[in-house]
């Protein structure tokens, strides 16, 4: 049959646009429908770079490390504060909105304006401004995304009550912010917002904030919220939220409320799938919406393929661009991308950065692995003494007896910049002697890898895993 386009991608986010790209490379005809007015998806408009953008500009405007350094009082202006967030904001994500249609444009890419909905198993209706039209194609990629969770005990008809999508739309700077859950989003605005010198009350069910995270690394994040002023309260969990005159009191598991200016629920998303008609076309779903898939992307209907946000863990931008990738190459049965790296690096973006990829220590001994922890810390480093930044540490976990470099566990400036360079070493079969040999810039924060390496060393012939009092320098 001849199909209006060999691919329908839905969705014009990361995994959308580099799926669509992905096709058209190899000479397909790609359709793209996307139902806001802009591309990009929660990933440009209400996600990864506007909440990365603000983190920037909070940096720069709060003065945050510079008046340690240099002694400078830097003065927030509160009421003009918002507005320059806003305007930084909006001004990255226009240029990542013209990037976008410049790419689709240049890969002959078909761009449709609508909301879409299964009509058939080749067929979609697209609705728009009061216009309908149908499009068929060969094969499709779902790629919607996600969108908040809301439970229906909170009222999110509050405007200071706020979900991780609504908290970029803030018209004032609030003196105090509740935030519930300490997962990635949450650590990330908590940090942003007490930097900016609002006083953040951080509640997490657990009893450690990003549990997958390596515990040292993960302490190390909590002791450094706290030192920002962020009230970190753990195994915790709100019961109730409702306001009670000009604040929203969420009153907690322990018995104590907390009554502050705005609060933020960001305890997890569900898979962007409500309107799409799947089930319908025998696509089947998992919990929260998300659509299941097999490792080739492909769902229970094999002409229909999904990847991003919207199959769920781990939701990541940039993994979710390889998903696409591989889907459209399994798809179409292209000889290129077969499947994505099981070694995906975490990027988390809160005040200090956190990264890592590969095992943690916790992971590798859970796996019976004999391993040997070597740590470089920035207060030994140069870069680390010049910029400011006394708390930041590489972890290294290697293989006792093969030696290889398991995991890149980063805490600190630039951490997700220089956790690629553990990533590359153990793709690569990278051995603590690699790093040994291994010549690094100075002054860098990079040097920590090879002083970690020293640091293994030292540690390598002690039974007890203790280092000696003096490593090579």
């Amino acid at each position: 049959m001849n199909y209006d386009f060999d691919l329908v991608v839905i969705g014009s986010g990361p995994a959308g646009e580099k799926g669509a790209a992905q096709a058209a490379y190899f000479g397909k005809r790609v359709a793209i429908i996307e139902k806001e007015p802009k591309p990009g998806g929660a990933a440009v408009h209400t996600g990864t770079l506007p909440s990365k953008t603000l983190r920037e500009t909070a940096l720069f405007l709060s003065g945050h490390r510079t008046g340690e350094l240099y002694g400078i009082q830097v003065s927030l202006d509160r009421t003009r504060a918002v507005p320059r967030l806003l305007s930084r904001k909006d001004d990255v994500i226009q240029q990542e909105v013209a990037r976008i249609h410049r790419n689709l444009e240049r890969h002959n890419v078909t761009y449709l304006l609508g909301e879409a909905r299964f009509v058939a198993p080749h067929a979609i209706e697209i609705h728009g401004d009061h216009t309908a039209r149908i499009v068929t194609g060969d094969r499709f990629l779902i790629a919607t995304g996600s969108v908040p969770f809301q439970p229906s005990n909170i009222p999110f008809a509050d405007p200071d009550i706020d979900d991780s999508d609504t908290i970029l739309q803030i018209d004032r700077m609030p003196e105090s912010l509740t935030v519930l859950g300490g997962g990635v989003i949450g650590c990330e605005y908590a940090a942003m917002f007490a930097a900016l010198g609002v006083k953040v009350t951080l509640i997490e069910p657990r009893d450690e904030l990003l549990s997958f995270l390596d515990m040292e690394v993960s302490e190390a994040l909590r002791v450094a919220l706290v030192r920002l002023g962020v009230d970190v309260r753990l195994k915790t969990s709100g019961t109730e939220v409702k306001r009670e005159g000009s604040h929203i009191v969420t009153v907690l598991s322990t018995g104590d409320s907390v009554k502050t200016d705005k609060f933020l629920f960001a305890a997890g998303r569900s898979g962007a799938t409500a309107k799409l008609n799947l089930e319908a076309m025998g696509v089947k779903l998992g919990k929260r919406g998300y659509i299941e898939v097999d490792r080739g992307y492909q769902t229970s209907v094999p002409t229909i393929f999904a990847a991003g946000d919207v199959i769920g863990f781990p939701a990541l931008a940039s993994t979710s661009m390889e998903q696409a990738r591989v889907a459209v190459c399994n798809a179409f049965g292209f000889d290129y991308k077969k499947g994505v790296s099981d070694l995906l690096p975490y990027g988390i973006y809160t005040i200090p950065e956190v990264s890592c990829v590969g095992l943690s220590e916790e992971d590798a001994k859970a796996k019976g692995i004999d391993v040997v922890i070597g740590r470089g810390m920035y207060e030994n480093n140069a870069r680390g003494k010049i910029i400011g930044d006394h708390d930041g540490m590489v972890k290294l976990v290697f293989e006792r007896s093969s030696r290889k470099l398991l995991g890149a566990n980063c805490i600190g400036d630039r951490a997700t910049e220089i956790v690629h360079i553990g990533q590359a070493l153990i793709l690569c079969g990278g051995t603590v002697d690699t790093l040994i040999d291994m010549v690094f810039n100075y002054p860098t924060l990079s040097e920590c890898y090879k002083y970690a390496a020293y640091d293994a060393l030292g540690r390598w012939n002690r039974p007890d895993g203790s280092a000696p009092e003096m490593t090579a320098d």
